[in-house]
């Protein structure tokens, strides 16, 4: 009998352990992703103060990103080395430094040095947080990565959305100050409640036998990923520009970016659901068209009907996302999945940084609209990349 009730008190001591874990992870996701995409809502204000153009501005976002992408593997070394839960505590409490430098940047070189921070310590989260939701489930961590995947379309709605608040009644400089509250907290409940022995996972269970010609598969589906990055982030550096345009407040491009970003964290679950059913050509076939579609709609309607198309948008933009990064283990080299998603996070993540900087350069010749035209003629260009994928994936993904 004491040994049923051990075994019952181990298994109740797994469950909060991997609990624990989870909702640590989505506090760190929805906070990361937040301070991701806070950026957008600065760049107007950054345009006034500071006298640039959309190329200058989207170098400014690029310094985040880039620094973001490229040290997602060393970071994940470093854990390696000191463990997950201090590299992910150290890296959040820097990103919140980052801001708290903005926030006391008079200048441009200041401006880019706290970027580089920030982004520095962004760089932490995704290959950490990731893993350590993947250690905690093993096999059954597809849900769990779900939620933790949510959380941070949670984050970028509400991180955006309350700093736009928080413009009305201070300074974009005292913003940044608060915003970096949350940082330090988040980091405090990482360094508190993540358990100590998480480490980035080199194999896991099910990693074993892709299908034939799954290397080359890998090749496309990264190539579909950067594009997609591409189109996602172009556009949502023109998005506070065309608000403007239309006649929309500071607020009103906060609430803006919380219905995109509501839309995409919607997107998630419906293209997951329709990956599943319909396999991943279809839903990427459907989603990319979609995008096209509707960008080449707010282009020509006014504010109010773009309002009502931004979730629309949203669903299209995050969802094709969602049902890459499921393929990816379908498509990684046998006992390569762990080094597959570092790949395609720092493909994808780099595409976010550098693309927009393209994008900018040809606002500043064709201007905004030009720009944003050329985010929906990306999209499709995604459509028969998808096709040419299709006969490399299992049959299950297919």
């Amino acid at each position: 009998m004491t040994t049923v009730f051990d075994e019952q008190r181990d298994r109740d001591a797994s469950s909060a352990r991997r609990a624990r874990t989870l909702w640590t992870a989505c506090a760190a996701h929805a906070l990361h992703d937040g301070y991701t995409d806070l950026i957008y809502l600065l760049l107007p204000i950054w345009q006034a103060e500071f006298a640039i153009g959309y190329g200058a501005l989207a170098f400014l976002r690029a310094l985040a990103a880039a620094s973001m992408a490229g040290l997602q593997v060393p970071m994940a070394r470093v854990a390696e080395h000191i463990g997950g839960r201090a590299t992910l505590a150290l890296g959040t409490a820097l990103a919140a430094v980052g801001y708290v430098v903005a926030g006391t940047s008079a200048g441009l070189i200041g401006l880019c040095v706290a970027l580089v921070v920030v982004g520095c310590g962004l760089s932490t989260q995704h290959p950490i947080a990731s893993a350590a939701v993947s250690r905690a489930y093993q096999g059954d961590a597809r849900g769990p990565l779900g939620t933790y995947n949510f959380a941070g379309d949670i984050g970028k709605a509400a991180i955006p959305s309350g700093a736009s608040l928080l413009l009305a009644w201070m300074s974009w400089h005292h913003m940044l100050w608060a915003l970096a509250v949350p940082g330090v907290t988040v980091a405090a409940a990482v360094a508190l409640f993540l358990p100590a022995n998480l480490r980035p996972v080199h194999q896991s269970a099910k990693s074993e036998h892709p299908a034939p010609g799954a290397r080359g598969g890998f090749a496309l589906l990264l190539a579909i990923g950067i594009l997609d990055s591409s189109v996602r982030m172009g556009f949502l550096t023109f998005l506070p520009f065309l608000l403007k345009e239309q006649g929309a407040s500071l607020s009103v491009i906060g609430q803006a970016l919380a219905l995109v970003f509501l839309g995409g964290a919607a997107g998630k679950f419906a293209c997951g659901w329709l990956g599943a059913r319909f396999g991943v050509l279809a839903t990427v076939l459907l989603t990319e068209a979609g995008t096209a579609a509707v960008i080449l709609a707010v282009l020509v309607l006014p504010l109010l009907p773009t309002l009502i198309l931004l979730p629309v948008l949203g669903v299209m933009l995050n969802g094709t996302s969602s049902v890459l990064y499921g393929t990816v283990p379908e498509l990684a080299p046998a006992g390569r999945t762990e080094q597959a998603f570092a790949i395609f996070y720092t493909g994808t993540i780099g595409a976010g940084a550098t693309a927009p900087i393209l994008f900018g350069v040809l606002g500043d010749h064709i201007g905004s609209h030009g720009a944003m035209l050329a985010t929906a003629i990306t999209a499709a260009l995604i459509l028969p990349l998808a096709i040419a994928l299709a006969p490399r994936l299992p049959e299950t993904a297919g």
